[in-house]
């Protein structure tokens, strides 16, 4: 039987992975919230009938879909960052509770969130890069 002070020690380990889940979750949030706004733009795009797309529409056509892929990219890094995370609380709390080292095993986790979170972080850094390319390209047409 796991003692109390133990239970608690394993309750104060978990709760900065806590607060990086926090983060995790809101960054999620933000690329969502970028997708959405992405594929809405492309389908408005593409509903346009033939005649009236010009070359830049057709440049600035693929500028989105490129920036959808990536913002897709970075979803799935930081969805696969905090699931990471999760197993790494779990993993902290059922070693407690087993008596068991799992240490390597929250430690590979978290290397492995930490690796997927920084690539999710470089993908949805190369969106920005495109979406800002989009618009000064447009904005020098004008």
């Amino acid at each position: 039987m796991t003692d109390i002070p133990t239970v608690s020690l394993a309750i104060r380990e978990a709760v900065a992975p806590v607060f990086l889940l926090t983060g995790i979750g809101s960054f999620l949030a933000v690329l969502t919230n970028r997708l959405v706004r992405s594929v809405d733009r492309y389908q408005r795009f593409n509903e346009l009938s033939a005649e009236r797309v010009t070359e830049a529409c057709r440049y600035e056509i693929d500028i989105i879909y490129h920036r959808i892929r990536w913002i897709r990219r970075a979803i799935s890094l930081c969805t696969f960052s905090a699931l990471c995370v999760c197993l790494s609380i779990a993993s902290l709390f059922l070693s407690v509770e087993l008596g068991v080292d799992l240490s390597k095993a929250v430690s590979i986790l978290f290397v492995a969130a930490m690796l997927a979170l920084i690539s999710g972080l470089l993908c949805f850094l190369r969106e920005i890069s495109l979406a800002t390319k989009e618009v000064i390209n447009v904005s020098h047409r004008s």
